[in-house]
């Protein structure tokens, strides 16, 4: 290797590395912006039920009101508002218990070990889920090591824990509530994105006639479900902020496109899934693919990729229906250039996933497949399919039997 091949290597390999050091900077800055509302929630939170619990109640030393406040604080982003009072209980719960077993026998190791199995079954006994039932435990473990038996009285912390829970709720809701619209899109972008590239990549796979690249493709929209929950989840956890944060009721109008729409976005996600697979036997199988095809998918992903920009300026999606509306008439154009048995399912596939895109456009549900019918060109025969055979003169107007 001479001098200057190695000179221009050492500059490639210094380059790849200062392109990783600024993505990995740009992403711990993404996840400070992200967690940076939370914080301040919570830093609030817990300076609050403290001072409530210590300075207004007169507690000596309540750390289990901010450490309720923070964990309510913490575990409600992103889910709904029952499991966020399952927490608040769960930790009362737990705190109740231990505070009780420690008065009357002590603490030790089978102590603990008895605190655990008394919180989970109260906690299962008044119908908890899982966040109850963890913090119902963990916080009776938390009694049962930290503290001695006359520390204070069984109700004590019982108390501070359902203060802070309480100030974590006023906080969330009323003092310094998350802006639903920026939590929902940080959950619905990486969603809309991910099927965006993957319908661009079929589309490409599809053209130049490659299963492996659309394989691919299918791998990737298969690992994004949990994106797609999460959208769903941020979707609910968003609504019931608007509903109970006074201070975000004006945004319940641009929020209304993203919660009216996230199932609709994952029944086109499960779609795509199938046209994916069958683009791949189509390809494996040989089958004609006219050029209109692969056209019509990657209109369809431009689609989606329009849905996720209005959504994101909170117009209304009109050209969003506008290209989802071509990429079904595309698919006609196909049908009727002649595909196989996996083409047609494609073709299929390609206008069911437009109807979802549509409806979660706003389009109502019995609307957006008449809209589909009418592009592809097949609304006379829907029509004259619906029409009843008129009897012919002197018959009865049934067929033969």
């Amino acid at each position: 290797m001479t001098d200057a091949e190695a000179q221009r290597g050492l500059t490639a390999v210094l380059a790849e590395l200062r392109g990783r050091s600024r993505s990995g900077i740009g992403a711990g800055w993404s996840r400070v912006r992200g967690g940076f509302a939370l914080a301040l929630q919570a830093g609030l939170g817990a300076g609050i039920a403290w001072f409530i619990a210590h300075d207004v109640i007169g507690r000596p030393s309540p750390f289990f009101a901010p450490i309720a406040a923070v964990i309510t604080l913490a575990s409600s982003v992103g889910q709904r508002a029952k499991r966020t009072i399952e927490l608040v209980v769960g930790v009362a719960i737990g705190i109740g218990i231990g505070d009780g077993i420690i008065l009357l026998i002590g603490t030790g190791p089978w102590q603990v070990g008895l605190v655990v199995v008394l919180a989970i079954v109260a906690a299962a006994a008044v119908g908890g889920g899982t966040p109850l039932v963890v913090q119902s435990a963990s916080s009776a473990v938390l009694v049962a090591t930290l503290t001695t038996p006359g520390a204070g009285l069984p109700y004590t912390r019982f108390f501070d824990a359902l203060v802070g829970g309480v100030v974590g709720l006023v906080v969330m809701t009323v003092l310094l509530p998350l802006n639903p619209l920026t939590v929902i899109r940080r959950a619905a972008n990486p969603a809309l994105q991910t099927l965006t590239d993957g319908l661009r990549t079929i589309a490409d796979g599809l053209k130049s006639g490659d299963s492996g690249v659309v394989r691919g493709a299918l791998d990737q929209l298969r690992t994004a479900e949990a994106n797609f929950t999460g959208f769903d989840q941020a979707a609910v956890a968003a609504s019931e902020n608007v509903a109970f944060a006074p201070a975000r009721w004006r945004a319940r109008g641009a929020l209304g496109q993203y919660v009216e729409g996230a199932d609709h976005v994952t029944y086109a996600l499960r779609n795509v899934r199938v046209l994916a697979r069958r683009v791949m036997t189509a390809l494996d199988d040989g089958e004609q693919i006219p050029e209109c095809l692969p056209s019509s998918i990657g209109l369809l992903g431009d689609a989606v990729d329009l849905l996720r920009q209005e959504w994101a300026k909170g117009v209304e999606p009109v050209a969003t229906r506008e290209r989802a509306l071509r990429a079904a008439a595309e698919s006609g154009r196909a049908y009727a250039e002649g595909v196989g048995f996996s083409g047609g399912v494609v073709v299929a596939q390609v206008r069911t996933t437009v109807s979802d895109l549509l409806r979660a456009t706003g389009i109502e549900y019995a609307e957006a497949p008449r809209l589909v019918r009418r592009a592809v060109g097949w609304d006379g025969r829907a029509r004259a399919a619906r029409k009843p055979a008129r009897a012919r003169p002197g018959g009865s107007g049934r067929g033969p039997s």
